[in-house]
Formats: C-alpha cells, sequence, structure tokens
C-alpha cells in the first residue's frame, strides 16, 4: 500500500471550531491567569526556579495538546522549550517561536493589583507578561487547540520554540540553533510578539532595531566620605557618572559617540511614503502611549524615524551613594548606571559596543576608575515581507479582523529572529498586543478581546497555510524531526 496522503482542505472543510472560543472562554481564562502567576523573572537569579516552572507549564501544556515530542533543552541558563505536533505528511512545516520569560516588575508601588495575581478590569487583563509575551504565547498555543481534529492531529505540521532569557539576552537558545541549525528547517517562522500598528490594524513588521545592553561603573574613592569634612575636595562617583552620561548625549537627542551614525542605513523613499499613510494623531500618541507633555529627540525627524529608523541611547537607572528614607551626607565612592543603545539597520552590536567604551574612556576623568561592562545585545533585523506566507497571513486577518496586515518597523529588539530564519525560513513578526499594553512598565495589559480574536486570527492562519503556505518554497521529504536533543 502506498503512503498515505492528507487530501486538500476545501473551505468547507475547515475544522476550526468556531463556537471555541465562546465555548472555552472560561476554562482558557483560568488557564492563562495560571501561567501568569509564575514569576519567571529571566534577569533575576532569585527566580531561576520559576523560569523552570513557567517551561514545565509549557511542556504540561504541549503534552496535553498531543505533541509526541516534547522536551526542555538545558543550556547555561533557562532551559528551551522544543515541541513537534503530530507529522502530517505532504503539508507545509510552521515553526512557532515565543518566550516565556518577563521583566522585573518593578516599580511595584506602582501596580494597582499585584503584577503576578492576574486581574481583570474594564476587559483588559493586568499581569506583567500579559502581552509580552506570555499572553501571545498563549493565543497560538489555543490557536493551535482550535484546530485539531477529532482525533487531536492537526492540519499541519507545527514545531514550537519558547525560550526563557529573551528579556535578558541570554544565549542557551542562540546556542542551540547555531549547533542545531535544522531546527529551524520549516516553510516559515511565526512570532507573535508584537503589537496591532493602531486599534483594528493589524501589523506586520519589516524591521527590528537592535540593542547594545551595558553598565558604566565609576569609582572615586576607596570608600563614602562625609560631605560637611571633604565636600568641594572630595570627587563625587555619581557626579562624576552623571557628567560622563551627559556627554553621551545633548539635550536635543542626538548621540554624541563618535561615528555611531555613520554606518546607519536610512529608510527609503518608498517605505518612507508608505508611513505617511498610516493614521497618526500625534497629541493623542503624546497622551495616551508616551504620558508626557512633551515629545524629546532629534525634531527634524518624523516621530516614525525617532521610533523605528534611528538609533538611541538611554538611561535606565543610577545605582550608588544614599537613596533611603530620610537624610545621609555622604559624599558617594562609587556608582553605577545601566544604559542601553537601540540600533538600526546598518550597524552591528558588536562595533557598536567598542564605540560606546571608547567614547567612555575619552569622558573619563584621569582621576577616576571607569569601566564599561557589556551586558547583551543583538544586530538589528530587517525582513523581506513578499513572501507568499505574508500573504496567507493577510488573508487570515482579513477573514477576522476585516483588514489586512499594515507594514510597519518596530523600535523594539528580539535578538534571536536572525537565527530563526538560518535555513531560509521567512520570519513573520506579527501580534495582537495594543500599542498602550504598557510592555515593560507597571500595570501591563491584554485587551481580552484581542485575545479571544487573535486565536480565531491564528486558527485561520493554521488552516489557510496548511494548503497554501509551502508554495514554492516546500521542503520535499518528511518533517525533520529533533529527537536526539537532551531532555529535562
Amino acid at each position: 500500500m502506498g503512503e498515505v496522503r492528507s487530501p486538500p482542505l476545501a473551505a468547507s472543510q475547515m475544522r476550526m471550531d468556531a463556537d471555541f472560543v465562546a465555548r472555552e472562554q472560561p476554562r482558557l481564562l483560568q488557564e492563562l491567569v495560571d501561567f501568569l502567576s509564575i514569576p519567571s523573572v529571566s534577569a533575576l537569579p532569585a527566580h531561576a526556579s520559576d523560569c523552570r516552572r513557567a517551561a514545565e507549564w509549557l511542556r504540561a501544556e504541549l503534552t496535553r495538546l498531543g505533541c509526541p515530542v516534547v522536551q526542555l533543552i538545558e543550556g547555561q541558563g533557562h532551559p528551551v522549550v522544543w515541541a513537534e505536533g503530530p507529522q502530517v505528511p505532504d503539508r507545509p512545516t510552521l515553526l512557532v517561536y515565543g518566550h516565556y520569560d518577563v521583566q522585573p516588575p518593578d516599580p511595584i508601588e506602582e501596580w494597582e493589583t499585584p503584577p503576578f495575581d492576574p486581574t481583570v478590569r474594564d476587559g483588559r487583563l493586568y499581569a506583567r507578561g500579559a502581552a509580552d509575551d506570555k499572553g501571545q504565547v498563549f493565543c497560538l498555543l489555543k490557536a493551535y487547540e482550535a484546530v485539531l481534529d477529532g482525533d487531536g492531529r492537526p492540519p499541519l505540521n507545527v514545531h514550537f520554540i519558547f525560550e526563557g532569557e529573551e528579556e535578558c539576552g541570554g544565549e542557551t537558545i542562540v546556542d542551540l540553533l547555531r549547533a542545531e541549525p535544522e531546527r529551524t528547517r520549516a516553510d516559515a517562522a511565526l512570532v507573535c510578539d508584537m503589537s496591532y500598528y493602531a486599534p483594528g490594524w493589524p501589523a506586520v513588521y519589516t524591521a527590528l532595531r537592535g540593542l547594545c545592553y551595558a553598565e558604566i561603573s565609576v569609582r572615586t574613592l576607596q570608600r563614602d566620605l562625609h560631605s560637611g569634612a571633604y565636600g568641594g575636595v572630595a570627587p563625587n562617583a555619581i557626579e562624576t557618572l552623571v557628567r560622563i552620561l551627559a556627554g553621551l548625549k545633548d539635550e536635543d537627542g542626538e548621540i554624541l559617540i563618535p561615528k555611531l551614525y555613520k554606518a546607519v542605513v536610512p529608510p527609503g523613499k518608498k517605505e518612507l511614503k508608505s508611513w505617511k499613510r498610516l493614521p497618526f494623531d500625534e497629541e493623542s500618541y503624546l497622551r495616551e502611549e508616551v504620558t508626557a507633555r512633551a515629545l524629546t529627540g532629534l525634531s527634524d525627524y518624523s516621530v516614525f524615524e525617532r521610533v523605528w529608523a534611528l538609533p538611541t541611547l538611554e538611561i535606565h537607572g543610577i545605582r550608588g551613594g544614599f537613596t533611603g528614607e530620610g537624610a545621609k551626607t555622604v559624599i558617594p565612592a562609587q556608582a553605577t548606571a545601566k544604559v542601553s543603545l537601540r540600533l538600526v539597520p546598518g550597524q552591528r552590536f558588536e562595533k557598536v559596543a567598542r564605540q560606546l567604551e571608547r567614547a567612555v574612556a575619552a569622558l573619563a576623568p584621569k582621576w577616576a576608575d571607569v569601566t564599561v561592562t557589556i551586558l547583551h545585545g543583538g544586530d538589528p533585523v530587517q525582513v523581506q515581507v513578499d513572501h507568499p506566507a505574508f500573504q496567507v497571513l493577510d488573508e487570515a486577518f482579513e477573514s477576522v479582523v476585516g483588514r489586512r496586515t499594515v507594514p510597519a518597523r518596530s523600535g523594539g529588539s528580539i535578538p534571536i529572529i536572525p537565527e530563526l530564519g538560518l535555513t531560509g525560513a521567512p520570519v513573520m513578526l506579527t501580534g495582537i498586543g495594543l500599542p498602550d499594553d504598557g510592555l515593560h512598565s507597571p500595570n501591563e495589559r491584554l485587551d481580552l478581546g484581542q485575545l479571544w480574536t487573535g486565536i480565531q486570527v491564528f486558527g485561520r492562519f493554521l488552516e489557510l497555510f496548511a494548503e497554501k503556505g509551502g508554495q514554492g518554497t516546500r521542503v520535499e521529504g518528511e518533517p525533520a524531526r529533533m529527537g536526539e536533543a537532551v531532555e529535562a
């Protein structure tokens, strides 16, 4: 008997349960609450066991969904979760990426409800990781569940890879994919870690900025000194650090690191023209998203150019001296600032790191010990969106939301994206978030309407991609299996 092949999916045979979301909402919401309740803060060593609990949650869920291969792959940091759905001969393969780690919740006092006690208010679910990225990972898992047939088989081959170090620049997934690039062998990779351009306007992202994250440390004394006895002669570490930081960027927003802008590749006329067609209300943006009284930065450039196409330098925090309640009159001996640069096409992380180190060294006074420690980073990414898989994504959004995606860039970074395309798969960057979800901020949230709609969108996408996704790019033969990977 010859090989049994899956028949084409006619429109009448599309099997996503139309009532799945409405019928299962209470269960789905409770499952997401359980996932979000795990404080999987990858940057803090105290939460290492919580990161593993989140990985175990995913392993249990993928097992429940019938994946015959489910593994925790160990490395130097938090484990990578790898899973493969049942093999479906003669159908394309989709690689699904996401991350289960989250940002630290600080400042805790600004949360209206505890960050790891998920709470629904006015149709939004508030919790750290609700939108970035646990809620979006959950959306994809439930879309997959919604298209399983009565025997638990999906309409196509799906491989899942979820990491636990996206927020802290870990190397576990990078080491894994560079050692085993065949894991990225697929007809397309889907990343759901982004937002709509605006409510009702789904987006597909053509570029991500890169990142160079560093600490700048200054020591001016062997110990803290009494400011009354030595003020006026003793060098102050915080003051010295602030002067160095001020020397890296001027008040107009121009970064003063020599030659930093030289490598920047500006967007073309066609892309700039497409940005002008996007709906944008600067006053609303300032009030509702930025939540400030004014926009800053290089005023000769548009808002889109400043957040999508130009490098930035930001100071994230300064540590040193006395910051407790009350007064303590000391001259601090040491101080440290956490800073980052966002990089744009043409720039490279390693080169920018060297430029930062040289610039700080040039600004450091001779009487201070100043060091730059590069913590992590990654190169910027540009994505071509003319592959047929993007047309399928458009069709899925249009069939559910009533609008195709608009191309946009993101000012954020996802360091692993270049590795997902190692074997040539197009990488689709999209998502269900909204611009005001408060990523990395207190009171992060996910609009539940976006979640329920997103499950339908990606369920529809899985069905359409099963039929159309491999056209012109199909990798012949059975989907590759990674069963020899180290399992926890």
